[in-house]
C-alpha cells in the first residue's frame, strides 16, 4: 500500500456542492450559453448574491444597478461568473485549517489558477483545465493539515521559497498536496487530463509520459508563491520545464499579467 494510501483511510473526503459538479461539467461543453451558467447559479441564493455583488463593485461610475443574474454575467462575463462561483464553492468545501491565513491562501490559490491560464494557450494546453486545475493544486495542503496538524510547522516553514513547499511535503509525508488534489479529484470523478496534470505539477518532469498541464501548473505556483513581484521573477522559474513546455521566455517577459487582473476573492 502506498503511502498516499494510507493516508486517504484517514481522511474524511469533502463534500463537492452539487453547483460546483454542474458548473465543471459545463467547461467541457463547447456549446455552453449563458442561460445555462446562469440556471446553475441561480440554484444557490448565497452564489447568486456574490455574483450580483461582484457585478456591481465592476459597475461602479456607471450609475446603474445590476438587479439580475443575466445582467451580472452580462457585465463580468460568463468566464468570470463562473470563475467566481466555482472559487466560492471550493472556499465552502475546504475551509482554511488554523495556522493558515484564509486571505493568503485564497489569493494565493487564484494567483496560480491565472497565472496557469495565461500560459496555458503557449503550451497547448486547455486554459480552462489549467485554470481550474491550478485554482485547485494546493487544496490538498488545506487536506494534509487537517488530517495531520503536526506537519503544518514544517510544510509551511519560512522562508517560504518557491518549490520548496513540494519538497518539504515530499519530504515529510512521502507526497505533495498536488498529488492529494489529484487523489481527491480522481475519486470526485474529475477528467482524467485534470487528474493527471494535478498528480504531475509538484515535480513534472518525472512524469512519463510528460504532461504538459503539470508542467503549466507547476510553473503557475512558483510565480503565485513568488507574491506577485515584477516579470524579473520568470528568470527564476525552471528552465528545464520551460524547454519541455516550448515556452517562449521573451514572450513570457512581454506579456506577464498584473495581478490585479485576477479575480479578487476577499470578499467570498
Amino acid at each position: 500500500m502506498s503511502d498516499l494510501s494510507a493516508f486517504f483511510q484517514s481522511v474524511k473526503l469533502p463534500v463537492m456542492p452539487e453547483v460546483a459538479h454542474a458548473l465543471i461539467r459545463t467547461l467541457h461543453e463547447e456549446d455552453i450559453v449563458l442561460g445555462d451558467v446562469r440556471n446553475i447559479v441561480a440554484k444557490d441564493p448565497t452564489l447568486t448574491a456574490k455574483v450580483l455583488r461582484a457585478a456591481n463593485s465592476a459597475a461602479i461610475g456607471l450609475r446603474r444597478e445590476v438587479s439580475t443574474l443575466d445582467a451580472a454575467i452580462s457585465m463580468i462575463g460568463m468566464a468570470q461568473v463562473r470563475t467566481l462561483a466555482l472559487t466560492a464553492c471550493m472556499n465552502v468545501a475546504f475551509p482554511v485549517a488554523p495556522g493558515l491565513n484564509r486571505t493568503e491562501f485564497w489569493m494565493n490559490s487564484m494567483a496560480c489558477a491565472g497565472y496557469a491560464q495565461w500560459l496555458a494557450p503557449a503550451a497547448g494546453v486547455d486554459w480552462q483545465q489549467a485554470w481550474l486545475a491550478g485554482m485547485m493544486v494546493r487544496l490538498g495542503e488545506l487536506i494534509i493539515v487537517q488530517t495531520a496538524p503536526d506537519t503544518l510547522p514544517e510544510i509551511e516553514r519560512q522562508p517560504q521559497i518557491p518549490g520548496d513547499r513540494w519538497k518539504r511535503e515530499q519530504r515529510v509525508l512521502g507526497f505533495t498536496e498536488a498529488q492529494v488534489t489529484a487523489e481527491l479529484a480522481r475519486r470526485w470523478r474529475f477528467p482524467a487530463g485534470i487528474v493527471q496534470g494535478l498528480d504531475s505539477a509538484s515535480d513534472p518532469l518525472t512524469a512519463v509520459p510528460f504532461c504538459p498541464l503539470g508542467g503549466v501548473v507547476h510553473l503557475a505556483g512558483w510565480l503565485a508563491d513568488m507574491a506577485f513581484t515584477e516579470p524579473e521573477v520568470l528568470d527564476a522559474l525552471p528552465s528545464a520545464v520551460i524547454a519541455k513546455l516550448d515556452l517562449d521566455l521573451d514572450w513570457m517577459h512581454k506579456h506577464m499579467p498584473q495581478p490585479d487582473s485576477f479575480l479578487d476573492i476577499t470578499s467570498l
